[in-house]
């Protein structure tokens, strides 16, 4: 399920998929002051979506319910930061592109929208010059961006370790029916890991013995009691959900994102329904995840 819009009417299009974090745990904190992490991902069938077009001059522009919100960050933007970095490294092949970004996700909400535009990014850009990249160099260039986008270019299932580099994939994570919840407040990441109380916490351990749901109830995400100092809509949107029977809910990344999963898609559509009547104003999607045999 995806929006239509604009970037359809360009050549070469790409999915942004939202990242999920359906488990968070940090394990440790680096020299560097980079934060260790064991990651549970997972990818929805809603996001924002790119249009890639020869033009006589780089270009970019947006569109989208968010769209007005990056329209002041000129070349700082993930989308311009990937398009010049890939350019770098593939030189004469790379002419002028018009960018059309479809921003349907929230900006800095815990679900890796940006990290996942630059991602669908040099994926479009590779398709629209025609050229390829060995899979380490794309990982090493992905990982200059942000250390998301190499988990976004995956766009499926997978487990990620150190700052979230390391990464597995997860073949049998079954498709997730799920409402997305977000109360349209913004929350610092840097506050957030500022607030965590312990940095060194017991990595991810999945036992399925008794089934997927089971296993992602029994890991966490140590960043959302402190998410919740900050912005304190998580724990009201995360008793929104189980009201309307999420059979569970919890924040992802470092918020302020919530995802409740259900039974299925038709429980699903109507809980978002039924959220977005009570506060019009937040954000509710119903979605459904990719499973790990994409």
């Amino acid at each position: 399920m995806r929006e239509q819009g604009m970037a359809d009417a360009f050549g070469v299009t790409e999915e942004a998929r939202a990242k999920i974090n359906l488990a968070l745990h940090v394990t440790g904190q680096r020299a560097d002051g980079y934060h260790l992490l064991d990651m549970l991902v997972t990818f929805a069938d809603c996001g924002d979506r790119l249009g890639f077009l020869p033009a006589p001059a780089d270009a970019f522009t947006l569109s989208g319910r968010f769209g007005e919100t990056l329209a002041g960050d000129g070349g700082t933007n993930l989308v311009i930061r990937a398009r010049d970095l890939l350019r770098e490294v593939v030189g004469a092949l790379a002419f002028p592109v018009h960018i059309h970004l479809q921003k349907n996700l929230p900006v800095a909400s815990g679900i890796g929208g940006g990290s996942a535009d630059a991602a669908a990014t040099l994926r479009g850009l590779m398709r629209l010059w025609g050229t390829g990249l060995p899979v380490e160099t794309l990982a090493a260039l992905a990982l200059k961006l942000g250390a998301d986008v190499p988990m976004c270019l995956e766009s499926r299932p997978l487990i990620a370790r150190g700052i979230g580099e390391e990464i597995e994939a997860v073949p049998d994570l079954p498709a997730l029916a799920m409402v997305l919840a977000n109360p349209l407040k913004g929350v610092s990441t840097p506050e957030v890991f500022r607030r965590l109380k312990a940095k060194n916490n017991p990595p991810l351990n999945l036992a399925q013995s008794a089934g997927w749901l089971a296993a992602i109830k029994a890991a966490r995400n140590d960043l959302e009691p402190p998410a919740r100092e900050v912005v304190p809509e998580i724990a009201v949107i995360s008793a929104m959900l189980q009201t309307e029977g999420a059979l569970l809910a919890r924040m992802s990344g470092s918020g302020a994102t919530c995802f409740g999963i259900f039974a299925d898609m038709a429980t699903a559509r109507d809980a978002a329904a039924a959220l977005h009547e009570a506060r019009p104003d937040w954000y509710f999607q119903a979605t459904q995840t990719v499973s790990g045999g994409i």
